[in-house]
């Protein structure tokens, strides 16, 4: 079950946790490369700011998202997302809002720590066998010395 991207003048990141849109800055640019004549006069590409220390997340969040490293997250704690990927704007708008709120569930998850395993008996068995077949394969090849 996936939870809406706005909902009721805000982002929901999880069922407990929503961001008040009022705390996101989106501005209206002109998008770059080729588009022909609507590309000079139509601002469809959107600029969307975050500024984490200001964003009201819950801590947890908060400090995840300044130990990324990512090219979108300036030194000021500010994430920093262009989206001019579709024509318009309202889709382009949703396509910023959808990529913060992926950005910052991202962080939430936590991975399992790895448990170190060990190689059974079999496979340790296995690998010396196969060394010592080639090791007499290129045995055989060797000069014969009468």
């Amino acid at each position: 079950m996936s939870l809406p991207l706005i909902d009721n003048d805000a982002l929901c990141i999880s069922h407990n946790v929503c961001l008040p849109l009022y705390k996101i800055e989106l501005s209206a640019i002109r998008a770059q490369g080729a588009g022909g004549q609507n590309v000079n006069k139509v601002s469809s590409a959107i600029h969307l700011r975050f500024d984490v220390h200001a964003s009201g997340l819950p801590e947890f969040y908060r400090e995840r998202l300044l130990a990324l490293k990512d090219q979108r997250l300036s030194k000021d704690g500010i994430i920093i997302i262009k989206a001019q990927q579709f024509r318009t704007q309202e889709k382009n708008r949703e396509d910023a809002l959808q990529r913060l709120q992926s950005l910052i569930r991202s962080v939430a998850k936590t991975e399992r720590k790895r448990i170190a395993t060990k190689p059974t008996k079999g496979s340790q068995k296995r690998r010396v066998d196969s060394k010592v077949k080639r090791g007499q394969t290129k045995n055989m090849r060797r000069k014969v010395d009468y």
